[in-house]
């Protein structure tokens, strides 16, 4: 009876020692085990920066951070003085071209042309004149009545004459014919080079009138009102939450496979858990060294991280940059 007890209670203090060893395998086989991996990003957004094309002062913000806008919205007005100025310049200048082109296409005044044509008349009888004295003089010559002297004298001042009626006969035809072709058209461009120096000037005056360039909202204002801008500085953000996708940095390792077009199941923290899918769009090695992870150590290798980008399939309402995203079942 004895023998059988002791039996017993050494095969009771067996099975409780084999029980014990796989309770303790099985608690260190649960805590030893890899946990599964959790792959995490963000949201991001197409940002674009609002800046200028003349530096001045900010005369009025219409719009402040968090504000949804519409593009083509009339976000920020700089007063520029400068450009004001110079518009007037390039006008004043206009004026003036336009004045000379005018003036060479139109011609000489009525008063210039009779005033020449009176001249050209005064020459051709003057050469007619002459011209008579010259007969004359030519007869007396030929008769050898005057000597060669004078017949000399009146031939040159016969010609003389000639030439100065031609010479008032093309002051006449310049002043009806008013100026070369050449000039005519040099004054054109003066013209076109002057409109041309109001448009660019009128086209940095259009500038001092900011507007959005697509629909968001204002993430950021940098400027207050009252504040000086330079020249393409930065005044505000607009983010285009309609151009949304999602971040991921995975090493190498953890890529399985993973390839463009390929859906991944998402969950947003932020959104209360909610499940979302998007397909990845782009995969890329990130450039910085810090992305690199030695493990020969380990008898592996070296490891580098590679951006992942995911957009989703359907518009995600509340969905803001920033906003974690996590991989479900990767």
């Amino acid at each position: 009876m004895a023998q059988n007890k002791k039996n017993y209670n050494l095969l009771v203090g067996i099975i409780a020692l084999v029980a014990a060893i796989l309770l303790i395998a099985l608690v260190g086989y649960f805590v030893s085990r890899p946990k599964p991996l959790t792959i995490q990003g963000e949201a991001e957004a197409t940002e674009y920066r609002v800046s200028g094309k003349v530096p001045g002062r900010i005369e009025e913000m219409l719009v402040r951070e968090g504000d949804p806008v519409r593009k083509g919205d009339t976000l920020v007005i700089i007063d520029s003085p400068e450009v004001r100025s110079k518009l007037a310049q390039a006008n004043a200048l206009k004026r003036a071209a336009m004045s000379q082109r005018d003036k060479a296409v139109n011609g000489a005044r009525q008063e210039q042309i009779a005033g020449a044509y009176e001249m050209w008349q005064a020459a051709c009888v003057q050469e007619e004149v002459l011209r008579k004295s010259f007969d004359r003089i030519q007869r007396l010559y030929d008769q050898h009545v005057v000597a060669a002297q004078k017949y000399d004298e009146v031939k040159a001042q016969y010609e003389a004459s000639k030439n100065t009626a031609a010479a008032a006969k093309s002051q006449y035809d310049m002043a009806v014919n008013g100026a070369r072709e050449e000039d005519k058209r040099a004054a054109t461009a003066v013209v076109d080079q002057a409109n041309a120096a109001v448009e660019e000037v009128e086209s940095y005056l259009s500038e001092i009138r900011l507007v959005s360039p697509a629909d968001g909202i204002v993430s950021a204002v940098f400027p207050k009102t009252g504040e000086l801008v330079g020249q393409g500085a930065p005044i505000m953000s607009i983010l285009d939450l309609d151009d949304v996708w999602f971040t991921f940095n995975i090493r190498e390792d953890y890529l399985h496979s993973m390839k463009t077009g390929d859906k991944l199941t998402l969950t947003i923290p932020a959104l209360d858990g909610k499940q979302v899918t998007a397909t990845v769009t782009y995969i890329s090695v990130l450039e910085s060294y810090a992305t690199w992870k030695a493990t020969k150590e380990f008898g592996q290798y070296d490891a580098k991280t590679f951006e992942v980008r995911a957009v989703p399939d359907t518009k995600v309402e509340g969905l803001r940059p920033g906003m974690s995203a996590i991989v479900v079942n990767r």
